[in-house]
């Protein structure tokens, strides 16, 4: 048989939260229930989402996930943004709802995706879909380029912030002579990040002036224009 179509059913404390957020995000509900089960289905383009509103259900110690194959990961990520600053005049970073950037992830053949963690404590994982996008031949090199793709795996895919916290940190802690400057600024720009998560607004601080002292060329501001584009956001984010 062909033409089968999986839909997540995914856990949440309240389904009007769910549609407020997912609304912003360009989602419409095709159905909706109170009784007998509150209960709703959200729509995006082929992309199908539902939700079950439980009592007493804690986000916090939600297990809840599901993946989305996408063909542009950073079309859709645009899109989301977009909407985040519309409804609430930026993008989320830390708290929930929030949503991580596009990165290349390690442990899916160095394709790109990001997270949304959205109002149930769901994580809503976007990946490039490896049927019609190849693999990269190689994964960036260098001393902070693994570090950077050893911390998003953490971080991005385990959910496991103070552990990516430890690996930037600690290459961090060891600048070298012949570190890419693209690559620090890459570090320097998620460790900000990581840190807006832990709600430590003072690091992120931190890292945020240490991106801004870099003196970059033309072509390492290209390279690095992805990571600024986060920095901005996450000023946004601290106002």
């Amino acid at each position: 048989m062909t033409n089968e179509v999986t839909v997540p059913l995914l856990p949440c404390a309240s389904i009007d939260d769910i549609v407020t957020f997912y609304t912003a995000l360009g989602f419409h509900a095709t159905h909706q229930q109170r009784r007998p089960n509150p209960y709703v289905a959200l729509r995006r383009e082929d992309l199908h989402l539902h939700f079950f509103e439980m009592t007493g259900f804690d986000p916090d110690q939600s297990y809840g996930s599901c993946l989305v194959l996408t063909s542009d990961v950073g079309d859709l990520h645009r899109a989301f943004a977009a909407g985040m600053r519309a409804a609430y005049g930026k993008v989320l970073v830390s708290g929930m709802p929030r949503m991580t950037r596009p990165r290349a992830r390690k442990n899916y053949d160095g394709l790109g995706g990001f997270s949304v963690i959205d109002p149930g404590g769901n994580w809503i994982r976007v990946v490039q879909n490896a049927t019609t996008t190849p693999a990269p031949a190689t994964m960036p090199a260098g001393r902070l380029a693994k570090a950077l793709a050893n911390a998003v795996v953490q971080a991005d895919s385990k959910g496991d912030v103070h552990q990516a916290v430890r690996i930037l940190d600690s290459a961090l802690a060891r600048p070298q002579a012949d570190d890419d400057p693209v690559a620090q600024v890459e570090v320097l720009v998620y460790r900000a990040e990581l840190a807006m998560v832990l709600h430590d607004q003072e690091t992120a601080t931190e890292m945020l002036s240490r991106v801004d002292r870099f003196v970059l060329t033309a072509d390492e501001t290209a390279r690095a224009a992805s990571a600024f584009d986060t920095a901005a956001d996450l000023v946004a984010a601290m106002r």
